[in-house]
């Protein structure tokens, strides 16, 4: 039970909240209460989470020499030595295969949608996360997939499910905004050492950083506030009342850069999402508001 605990670990489920980007077609087609959709939907989920944990292993991997001199990804089960390399490779390989042998259960299109995030990763993980810029693009192109995956999950059970370009721009600029807070956070947290643990941040340097975290911030909320508005967006859901919730949008990113730039957060997205009380309460009254103006017609 001990190792069964550690290889969970070492699929980092705790950043498994990233994966909900797949429910973006589920929720935005304005099916969340279909059940057979739903049942679709979370399952493709739950493949991704499989298939993201797997490519954490192949990283960690990776980064076993590096790891050994972050703060904290030192205590790591595959950096700590408490799981053996060699013990990881085989629980990667063997979730991967299992992620990917479920993708083609769902159909051909979320099964190539799968591995195109897969070999994207994996490409991230071999050398593209070395490449200044490059390597923040390819993580928010991850989370594009992601909202990709979710649409083509559900299109064989309706034709109908489409996801918004707009949305897909919102999604790709948020996940930029993210990386970049990301790569603020290591470069303050590991000062001299930033460049033993990633190589590209020895390219960056927190005012370059701060410039594109506000530049990426403000292109997605222009974005998520073109979308409201969008012909498309007034009549699929009926209503011209989405504009209402640009405030929590931009209530969110502000507090997320202050988050950032004045209290030295961000390492983790997904934790700084389930531990700050005042974002908590701001997306959780964006989902509410959206949903009403969504779903009650």
């Amino acid at each position: 039970m001990h190792k069964l605990g550690l290889y969970i670990e070492c699929l980092r489920p705790k950043q498994w909240v990233k994966n909900v980007v797949l429910l973006a077609g589920l929720i935005f087609s304005r099916n969340l209460f279909e059940p057979g959709m739903a049942v679709r939907a979370f399952g493709a989920l739950g493949i991704f989470c499989l298939l993201s944990g797997a490519i954490y292993v192949f990283n960690d991997l990776r980064d076993y020499t590096q790891d050994k001199v972050h703060p904290s990804k030192r205590t790591r089960p595959i950096a700590s030595g408490r799981v053996s390399r060699r013990e990881a490779f085989v629980l990667g390989l063997l979730v991967a295969v299992i992620g990917l042998a479920l993708a083609s259960r769902i159909n051909t299109s979320f099964l190539w949608v799968s591995l195109a995030y897969v070999l994207l990763q994996v490409a991230y993980s071999l050398g593209l996360k070395h490449m200044v810029v490059l390597d923040v693009l390819i993580i928010s192109l991850g989370f594009v997939l992601r909202a990709i995956a979710g649409v083509e999950a559900l299109k064989d059970l309706d034709a109908g499910v489409l996801i918004s370009p707009w949305l897909l721009v919102c999604t790709l600029f948020l996940a930029l905004f993210l990386g970049f807070s990301k790569r603020r956070h290591e470069l303050r947290l590991l000062e001299d050492n930033a460049g033993q643990h990633r190589k590209s941040l020895d390219d960056y340097s927190a005012e370059f950083l701060d410039a594109m975290i506000v530049a990426v911030a403000a292109a997605t909320l222009i974005a998520y506030a073109i979308y409201t508005i969008w012909g498309e967006t007034v009549v699929k859901f009926g209503t011209d009342k989405l504009i209402y919730t640009v405030p929590f949008v931009a209530y969110g990113l502000f507090r997320y850069m202050y988050l950032v730039m004045i209290r030295n957060r961000g390492g983790s997205p997904s934790e700084v999402l389930l531990s700050d009380i005042p974002l908590i309460v701001d997306i959780v009254l964006w989902i509410v508001v959206a949903g009403l103006l969504i779903y009650a017609r």
